[in-house]
């Protein structure tokens, strides 16, 4: 049986909030498994953790279309795209679903815009471009307490669904094969181990499997 991410020697993948303990994991497994990986963050000092793990760092701002389109530019290839700027806020049933937590949460769907959109054309040119996001089971089974969460992560999800829908869109007007895969990973509880096993898997499965899929893990 072929090693989980056998298909990453060489590629280069993007880790677009990458300073939690999820993106430490992915990133560590990537670059074990042959990947340069560009990992992103606001500050130099939260970043060496994944930069001593053996990651490219670059100090800038994934909820900014701008700053991401920068670094699409910088880099002579793409193959994947992971997007991991996240948060949490609830509690307190419907009246405690305060505009502040809402916006406190925004960040999680700017970065999912942002970084496909700018990285959009290098994922397509790739022979395997991957774009990831993680999502939580709190889509499927939203409570009161967790409204502004929840809605968050809903848009996020869709965004990613209209990302599968543009590749398989261009694939069939260009009359070549699906090669990019936009997938949502869903977790109750994130294990970041877990999530970087499933990140490698996606190199080794056909663009056409993974495509608009749910992944739950």
């Amino acid at each position: 049986m072929p090693s989980l991410g056998g298909g990453l020697e060489g590629r280069t993948v993007v880790i677009a909030g990458a300073t939690s303990a999820a993106g430490l994991a992915v990133a560590r497994a990537l670059v074990s498994a042959g990947a340069r990986v560009i990992a992103t963050g606001r500050s130099d000092d939260r970043l060496a953790a994944v930069a001593d793990a053996g990651a490219d760092v670059a100090v800038t701002d994934a909820t900014s279309l701008e700053d991401m389109s920068a670094l699409a530019g910088r880099l002579d290839r793409v193959d994947g795209v992971v997007s991991l700027v996240g948060g949490w806020r609830g509690g307190g049933g419907l009246a405690g679903q305060s505009d502040e937590d809402l916006e406190a949460l925004m960040p999680a769907l700017r970065a999912v815009r942002a970084t496909s959109r700018a990285f959009d054309g290098a994922l397509q040119a790739s022979d395997a471009g991957r774009f990831a996001i993680v999502s939580s089971t709190a889509v499927a089974r939203p409570l009161a307490g967790g409204a502004n969460y929840a809605a968050v992560k809903a848009a996020s999800e869709a965004w990613a669904r209209a990302v599968a829908h543009g590749f398989a869109r261009s694939a069939k007007n260009s009359g070549e094969p699906l090669r990019a895969a936009s997938v949502v990973f869903r977790a109750k509880a994130l294990d970041p181990e877990s999530l970087a096993g499933a990140v490698l898997g996606l190199w080794d499965a056909d663009a056409t499997t993974l495509n608009d899929q749910v992944i739950e893990l």
